[in-house]
């Protein structure tokens, strides 16, 4: 199987350092580089062909946004998961405009990141509680509503759970309907959206009006 090809950037030599030697133990991942600065990492880009992105969104003088923007400007096509010690919800939501895969905390151990990581490499998006409520709060101010095709209050109800991370089983635990009724509704919100998993329907909820004003 390959591995997973990672460029790290951050501007902690500490971090970066045990970070390596702690991912490198995985067999399925590999550190192609450690990086401190957007330049750097930029030119490893030019260089070497990587699947994901580590970055911190504060790089002391520079921030990690400036480095996606600039990467998917360059043509790179892999992922990016922040790995940051704390984000504003503006910027939590800036980064998952940008096409940030996910935000995982720097205090969490080093199992969950690997799990984070394989899991955004399979094409799932990683929030934690704290990424997932930034989301929440954010939504509740935006936009007005697009009534084209308007949700019903089930699939509200089912967007919401989506919305705050929890699986089919726990949705249908707190609405109290089975699975299959939870996955009746996710189809019509697929339908509805144009999506087709779970992920952009989180993503397109920072994008999209009717979204955005369904999420209470």
């Amino acid at each position: 199987m390959d591995k997973i090809r990672i460029l790290l950037l951050d501007d902690h030599a500490l971090f970066r350092e045990g970070l390596s030697r702690l991912l490198e133990g995985e067999p399925d991942l590999e550190m192609a580089a450690c990086c401190a600065t957007v330049g750097e990492a930029s030119e490893v880009l030019r260089h070497k062909p990587i699947d994901l992105v580590l970055l911190d969104y504060d790089l002391g003088k520079e921030r990690g946004l400036e480095f996606i923007t600039q990467a998917r400007e360059s043509g790179f096509k892999g992922r990016f998961l922040m790995v940051t010690a704390g984000m504003s919800d503006a910027e939590s939501v800036q980064a998952l405009g940008l096409g940030v895969s996910g935000i995982f905390p720097k205090h969490s151990s080093p199992v969950a990141l690997a799990q984070a990581i394989r899991k955004v490499m399979g094409g799932e998006t990683w929030l934690d509680e704290n990424a997932i409520q930034a989301l929440v709060r954010v939504s509740k101010h935006r936009g007005g509503p697009d009534q084209t095709r308007p949700f019903t209050e089930r699939e509200t109800q089912v967007l919401q759970g989506v919305f705050e991370g929890l699986s089919n089983k726990e949705i249908g635990a707190r609405l109290s309907i089975s699975e299959s009724s939870v996955k009746a509704a996710l189809q019509q919100l697929f339908q509805k959206t144009g999506v087709r998993t779970r992920s952009q329907l989180v993503r397109i909820a920072l994008e999209g009006p009717q979204l955005r004003a369904k999420v209470k």
